[in-house]
């Protein structure tokens, strides 16, 4: 067993800006759970665009409100209570409001090496 808080993981190569937000990796691969888990923080009037092709991933909103849009143009508004899956890679748009961050607790599988960023300023989706 062991415990591990936000204020320990910001003091590690875990704690993560990714371009628009901040990531607490509070599990990863060397954990060997088989899965990460993280605090994700999506900043206030943000727009990702993001394809995850080598992990799984479920995000569960505890706070703030944002959106998801799919490649088809379906937007999904994303609330306290809500989880969204990408059980396909899904290649989406992840929107927060713009006056408030939206903070979700993101899973993914297989499990990140924990250091992982996005390169949001290129073509295409960003993916690790």
């Amino acid at each position: 067993m062991f415990i591990r808080t936000l204020r320990d993981v910001a003091a590690t190569a875990h704690f993560v800006d990714w371009g628009n937000g901040t990531s607490h990796r509070l599990l990863t691969r060397q954990d060997n759970m088989g899965f990460t888990l993280c605090h994700t923080v999506v900043t206030r009037g943000s727009e990702s665009l993001l394809e995850y092709k080598n992990h799984l991933e479920a995000c569960y909103c505890i706070a703030g409100e944002g959106e998801i849009e799919n490649m088809a143009g379906e937007r999904f508004p994303i609330v306290p209570g809500t989880i969204y899956v990408l059980n396909e890679h899904d290649r989406h748009y992840l929107r927060a409001c713009v006056d408030q961050d939206l903070i979700l607790v993101s899973v993914f599988n297989p499990p990140l090496e924990g250091t992982e960023t996005h390169a949001l300023k290129t073509d295409g989706a960003s993916a690790y």
